[in-house]
């Protein structure tokens, strides 16, 4: 299979380098530079990511290189690079991880539509949500013709330190995959009732069997995604029922919704941002704010629900409705950002280097995402509105710089 890594941070950098070190080299890994000075500066490293944990600095080898735009930096003359070109430019791309910030996404997709098809893969592993939604809406409309989409949740914690990247905080990947809209069933092993509940596991069989499937075309790289993902074991990755990762990315919006613009606002590090009753008091409007949001949606969700299940004559009165997980309650969410600050506590937030660098934000992927879960179900929400307003505020006035 042909991988292709879209966004070479440290989070990216990371998922590659475990990619590498588990997948034989017959599957070929790509990174996508943004620029070519950058990828010419990789290829001058030897193309290789270095890792250091715990002190230790390993490394992988063994990537192709190339430029968003396109071009192939491993050729060594215009010459050679236009040959390239001629002889039918980059290769269809059959499964990208993007780790790009949430907002550069729909363009970047939009850049490489014309190297990918309805049977690409496609991982998003970003910060906040809305991503997918908004690529559906922007440009993949036609559910027939859309890639295969995998929504992961990561929480270890990584930083660049030179040319190298840190794995700061072992923390855990989980991912989903978004429904098929055919109507095959990716879920079926966490369902099914001749299997005893807590012996329940996805299996890659239900994606498409290696044998006798003549859609096995349309599936091969979603179930060869999805088994390099389960090869990173020292990431902590797990396939979750789709449900449980949205219960998962609901979570940590809400503590990037918090830690974020309160760390970008008052310039400190995660673990100094609770030291104050105020910043404890922001803390609890914004969780409960956020858990009366996921509760109306929940709610709205099931009685549409329900509503479908009637018209097809189905007795709703004997029909469970989902009601909102202990998880996205107020005190849950509370606890959950303050252990999120205190393991990264060391940390300055995304936000905040962003801010510093004058570079666009994720804040409308985080609050953003809160404010308009808000409005679309009748659900106040000031504190989350002030510390979007807040951000962007902080975010154009040059304040510094010193006068």
């Amino acid at each position: 299979m042909r991988f292709h890594i879209l966004g070479l941070g440290p989070i990216g950098s990371l998922v590659a380098y475990h990619l590498r070190r588990a997948l034989p080299r017959d599957h070929s890994i790509t990174l996508i530079h943004r620029t070519q000075s950058q990828a010419n500066a990789a290829l001058a490293r030897g193309g290789a990511i270095h890792i250091e944990q715990q002190g230790v600095v390993t490394t992988a080898a063994g990537f192709r290189s190339e430029v968003f735009e396109g071009i192939d930096p491993s050729a060594k003359s215009p010459r050679s690079r236009e040959e390239t070109k001629k002889s039918g430019g980059p290769e269809d791309i059959e499964s990208l991880f993007i780790t790009t910030k949430a907002h550069q996404t729909v363009p970047a997709v939009q850049r490489l539509l014309p190297r990918l098809s309805p049977n690409t893969t496609i991982v998003l592993l970003q910060n906040g949500m809305g991503v997918y939604e908004e690529l559906v809406h922007d440009i993949f409309r036609n559910p027939e013709q859309r890639p295969h989409f995998i929504l992961a949740s990561n929480t270890h914690g990584a930083f660049r330190k030179h040319t190298d990247f840190v794995h700061a905080g072992v923390g855990e990947i989980c991912f989903g995959i978004v429904p098929d809209p055919g109507g095959r069933s990716f879920e079926a092993g966490f369902e099914d009732p001749a299997i005893p509940r807590f012996e329940r596991r996805p299996r890659l069989s239900d994606i498409t069997p290696v044998t006798d499937d003549p859609a096995h075309a349309r599936y091969s790289s979603l179930r060869g995604t999805v088994a390099a993902l389960l090869l990173l074991e020292p990431l902590n990755v797990s396939w979750q029922p789709m449900s449980q990762i949205q219960t998962a990315m609901r979570r940590k919006l809400v503590a990037n919704a918090v830690i974020n613009p309160l760390t970008a606002i008052m310039g400190c590090r995660n673990g100094e941002v609770f030291t104050t009753n105020a910043a404890k008091r922001i803390l609890q409007r914004v969780c409960q704010e956020a858990s009366d949001a996921f509760a109306a949606q929940i709610k709205s969700d099931s009685r549409a629900w329900l509503g479908t299940l009637a018209t097809e004559g189905v007795d709703t009165e004997r029909v469970t409705i989902e009601r909102l997980p202990r998880s996205l309650t107020r005190p849950a969410l509370e606890k959950e950002v303050l252990r999120v600050a205190q393991a990264t506590r060391g940390n300055i937030s995304s936000m905040l280097s962003d801010v510093r660098l004058g570079r666009s934000t994720e804040i409308d992927f985080m609050n953003g995402y809160l404010l308009k879960l808000g409005s679309t179900y009748r659900v106040e929400m000031p504190a989350t509105a002030m510390l979007l307003n807040l951000v962007k505020m902080r975010s154009a006035i040059p304040i510094d710089q010193t006068f």
